[in-house]
């Protein structure tokens, strides 16, 4: 196991090129008055992708979490940048992640990460029909790949790096397509 980065200073950010506050004046049905903040994205979205190694495999990703303060599992994922399709920028980020492009890609689904105070949104998607091809990423160090079957996605869960709520769902939501038990709409 990778040891953590070291934090040598924190410091509040009142600007940030990633996120602004924003404040919004609400009037409920009822008569009520509120103002709620919220967090709001400075990018065109994102995505999160499921990559299929084969029909059973997904690929994972090992990633510093500054957030939580260690290496988390996961899913690769990103910022679209301009000009580009969904489709577009998981291929792209799976070639900079996990060095594998996809002939295949499917759009599941939006996940939101939290719809109360923020309005960033990722959109879901299947890739399958993997290719060997890698193009260089912004990561700071290079991502470990570990694969995992989803038929053992109940012990990926339980696991203690495995703690992001979108690539859980994410792998959820692609396991019940894969099945046939789920269907984008």
């Amino acid at each position: 196991m990778r040891k953590p980065p070291i934090i040598h200073a924190t410091r509040d950010v009142h600007d940030s090129s990633f996120l602004r506050v924003e404040q919004l004046d609400l009037e409920f049905s009822n008569g009520e008055h509120r103002t709620y903040e919220r967090l709001k994205g400075s990018g065109l979205g994102a995505v999160i992708i499921v990559p299929m190694i084969d029909d059973d495999t997904v690929l994972l990703i090992r990633e510093y979490g500054a957030g939580v303060g260690r290496y988390e599992l996961g899913l690769p994922k990103g910022r679209l940048d301009r000009d580009e399709t969904v489709e577009q920028g998981a291929d792209r980020e799976l070639k900079e992640e996990i060095g594998y492009g996809a002939h295949k890609l499917k759009i599941l689904h939006n996940l939101s990460l939290s719809p109360s105070y923020m309005t960033h949104m990722a959109h879901v998607v299947l890739a399958q029909d993997l290719y060997p091809e890698r193009l260089e990423g912004d990561e700071p160090e290079e991502l470990e790949v570990v694969p995992w079957k989803l038929a053992d996605l109940h012990t990926l869960v339980a696991r203690d790096d495995v703690t992001e709520g979108r690539s859980i769902a994410a792998l959820f939501m692609a396991r019940e397509y894969l099945a046939g038990r789920f269907q984008p709409t």
